[in-house]
């Protein structure tokens, strides 16, 4: 048209119509994939490698942890006898008056949680099932969504409802794209563990710990998720559109958020060193002082 102006017969009630038809049309395409979406998150996130089987990919952990469960057993006693000889025989490394008890339970520990860890992870995943369950049973959170009534629902509340609505399903695969990565590394850490118990062998652990707090974190990340994931979904259905998108954003972010406490960032006794070492300085200064 020139000048750029509106088509006649096509007021601006009449493009909202087509924009809001335009929006629902693409939510009632999406609507298939999120009924299926909502089924199964925990147990998806905790097995992937059993949903990449079904979807015709194939399962490789228990072999791959086999291999390096071999691996890390040999890492596990070739540094046992490393720490014992530069210990007990050099004495190099750590305190030779210390019992050598000390450093067989931690041998025996770290080959104990290397091979029992398939059986230790199946209970932990029951457990961070059940609590999922019952987290959602508390708080009235049903997977029994009508989505076709919700969408003709959007149709009818106007053109902000309908691009609210919009946002959210785009937040809601964005989630659901983070839940297949966050099953992707729960699997990672799962097969790689038994090199992290070589760690048990040191005094604080080394690297160990830090393995098994990212793996709590992803597994208390999986439970916070979900639960808000579920709530937005609820709220989106009763058109809390507002609440539902800040659910579902809050969802998003949880992993950020539970990292800033539950990751260690390390550096703790260096800083303790340098007050302790800072107050000797200040204490040398005073006694030249007098």
């Amino acid at each position: 048209m020139p000048g750029g102006g509106i088509p006649p017969g096509l007021g601006g009630d009449g493009l909202e119509i087509i924009i809001v038809l335009l929006i629902v049309a693409i939510l009632n395409g999406a609507v298939a994939y999120i009924d299926e979406m909502l089924s199964d998150l925990v147990p998806m996130t905790l097995h992937a490698d059993l949903y990449m089987t079904r979807e015709g990919g194939g399962s490789m952990v228990e072999v791959l942890f086999e291999i390096l469960l071999g691996f890390g057993v040999s890492l596990i006693i070739l540094k046992f006898l490393k720490k014992g000889f530069e210990c007990y025989v050099m004495w190099t490394d750590g305190d030779p008056d210390s019992e050598p008890v000390y450093l067989v339970t931690r041998f025996i520990q770290a080959v104990a949680v290397a091979v029992c860890f398939p059986i230790l992870y199946g209970w932990m995943a029951d457990i961070t099932t059940s609590l999922t369950d019952e987290l959602l049973a508390a708080i009235g959170v049903s997977t029994n969504y009508d989505w076709m009534a919700w969408v003709n629902g959007l149709s009818s509340a106007g053109i902000v409802t309908a691009i609210f609505g919009l946002i959210f399903v785009i937040s809601y695969f964005m989630l659901y794209f983070q839940f297949l990565m966050r099953g992707l590394e729960i699997m990672i850490l799962r097969i790689g563990l038994p090199i992290a118990c070589a760690g048990l062998l040191d005094n604080d652990k080394g690297v160990f710990k830090t393995y098994m707090m990212n793996f709590f974190q992803s597994a208390v990340s999986v439970v916070v998720q979900i639960a808000l994931c579920k709530l937005g979904v609820g709220m989106m259905m009763n058109l809390s559109v507002f609440w539902g998108i800040a659910c579902i954003v809050l969802a998003i972010k949880t992993p950020r958020f539970l990292s800033e406490f539950m990751i260690p960032t390390g550096g703790g006794n260096g800083v303790v060193n340098n007050v302790y070492h800072s107050v000797r300085l200040v204490g040398m200064a005073k006694n030249l002082m007098k």
